[in-house]
């Protein structure tokens, strides 16, 4: 993966803490909204960024290429289908 990228691993693991604190802000944020009046549609655009931005984060460690694999091998095919429903049902709930 250091060789695919200009990114020095320094710089990769900045980028990474930056994603995952932000994907965290913006889970609690969205939880914090839940208890607005109408906030269910905040809450639900909220947690799901976040969590998407928590799990974009490893591809700043490992590559997105090497992090999509991973995800989608056959022991773990049922858990990352389960939790891409999860984000779409939130955001449709």
């Amino acid at each position: 993966v250091l060789d695919a990228s200009s990114l020095s691993f320094n710089t990769r693991l900045k980028w990474f803490a930056i994603c995952f604190v932000c994907g965290i802000f913006f889970s609690v944020l969205g939880t914090g909204l839940l208890w607005l009046p109408g906030g269910i549609k905040l809450f639900a655009v909220f947690y799901t960024f976040g969590n998407l931005a928590a799990l974009a984060s490893t591809c700043f460690l490992m590559g997105p290429v090497k992090q999509l694999k991973k995800m989608f091998e056959t022991t773990r095919l049922l858990a990352t289908i389960i939790m891409l429903l999860c984000f779409i049902f939130t955001l449709c709930a």
